[in-house]
């Protein structure tokens, strides 16, 4: 591998930016393939480029053959994140619990009184509004939002820039009466019926839970049933239109 590509896969690392590197077994030419560019000797195949983001897609690297050659696409993907937004009791459960699945954990809330070291050990802690955090952090494809505060001021901003990315859960806190208020909350702020939808909420799996720590293991329970089922719906074969 060239000194140049590592280079570009640790800064990838670093940036949590998805990308394959694509190489040709016969004579190691190569592409590193992102989501928005591609770079290097392959990247004007664009039957290895779409194979290489499928690839990306599913998490999985693998050998494929493109026109009689054998391309092995070597994928590296940022690792599952949870963002958790609000330093509450249920989020002092569901913190532990999310870094034992190897998810990055990251806890956002203003609140200094709660969103402490002490509360949260062994995973990062931001004392900032959470879109501001959002923004500083990125949201990607690997990310799981969950917003626990129940207070419209901390909460929302947090929904309305996780619907607004690419994150592949989102989950609120709340009984359907003040999901129903939340609707209406954010329909005003302009988010749409569709990305809407997207969020969990009431959050967790329906499974009588109670305590904070019955409540994070419902809420973990989904954020891994939604990542399963969307790697399963990306790894399914494409069945051409008739």
């Amino acid at each position: 591998m060239k000194a140049e590509t590592i280079k570009a896969l640790q800064d990838a690392r670093t940036e949590r930016r998805a990308v394959t590197l694509a190489t040709r077994l016969s004579d190691a030419a190569e592409a590193l393939v992102y989501l928005d560019k591609a770079e290097g000797a392959l990247s004007g195949d664009a039957a290895i480029v779409s194979a290489a983001r499928r690839a990306m897609d599913i998490g999985r690297s693998e050998t494929v053959d493109i026109g009689g050659a054998k391309i092995f696409l070597n994928v590296y993907v940022p690792p599952a994140r949870l963002i958790i937004v609000g330093a509450v009791h249920i989020a002092q459960s569901l913190a532990p619990m999310a870094t034992m699945l190897d998810f990055d954990v990251t806890v956002v809330d203003p609140r200094g009184a709660w969103a402490t070291a002490n509360r949260f050990p062994g995973v990062k802690v931001i004392q900032d509004w959470a879109d501001e955090a959002f923004q500083a952090m990125g949201l990607d494809a690997s990310t799981a939002v969950v917003t626990l505060t129940h207070d419209p001021k901390l909460d929302d901003p947090a929904l309305e820039a996780a619907l607004k990315s690419d994150v592949f859960y989102v989950g609120a806190l709340g009984s359907k009466r003040t999901h129903a208020k939340r609707k209406d909350r954010l329909s005003e702020a302009g988010i749409t019926d569709e990305q809407f939808s997207r969020i969990h909420g009431p959050v967790g799996l329906n499974i009588g839970a109670k305590s904070p720590a019955e409540i994070a293991v419902s809420i973990l329970g989904q954020i891994v049933e939604v990542r399963a089922r969307r790697l399963e719906a990306l790894s399914a074969p494409k069945v051409a239109a008739a």
